[in-house]
């Protein structure tokens, strides 16, 4: 689990924190994934996808959450992150992502909003590609709608706390090693 945090070189100050903060939070011995919904243990394990087409991204209009969020879902016991991004793609989308998944472009540590609080999610952010002009299933028990949007047309108020940070990172084109 610790190389894929490795990967990350951080945007900024706060992203060193978040990173630090994580590799304590592993190096602890704390379990990371969640065993029960909707926050045991308090704090988790999340792998984020940005589904994106050159300037646009996908994002859902997430129920409990009550954001337009990107797609993503709990680290099960015993799962790769990456192979979270692969379950959730089907689920939540119905989409077989149309390339491996790469290491994370990002890592966040937040503290939970909307109706499941109050917990703390440690978020790997991956990158999938897709083309937006192809139909796009989604969860309607998990949300309302998906919406493609322009990087300048993302509703940032409504949406991730780092959703700005993330999406200038990845228009500046970093990567990871």
């Amino acid at each position: 689990m610790r190389a894929e945090f490795q990967s990350i070189r951080p945007l900024d100050a706060l992203e060193h924190t978040h990173l630090s903060d994580a590799f304590a939070w592993i190096d602890s011995g704390a379990p990371l994934c969640r065993i029960a919904k909707p926050a045991t243990p308090a704090k988790h394990l999340v792998a984020y996808f940005a589904v994106v087409d050159g300037d646009h991204i996908l994002l859902v209009d997430h129920r409990n959450a009550q954001r337009w969020l990107p797609t993503g879902g709990h680290v099960e016991p015993g799962e790769h992150p990456r192979r979270t991004v692969l379950r959730e793609l089907k689920e939540e989308l119905g989409l077989v992502a149309p390339h491996p998944i790469a290491a994370p472009l990002m890592v966040t540590c937040t503290s939970t909003v909307g109706l499941t609080a109050g917990h703390t999610d440690v978020s790997l952010w991956y990158v999938v590609h897709a083309d937006r002009t192809r139909p796009v299933s989604f969860d309607a028990s998990e949300f309302h709608s998906v919406r493609w949007f322009a990087f300048d047309e993302v509703p940032f108020a409504r949406s991730d706390p780092h959703m700005r940070r993330f999406i200038a990172k990845l228009s500046a084109g970093h990567s990871c090693d």
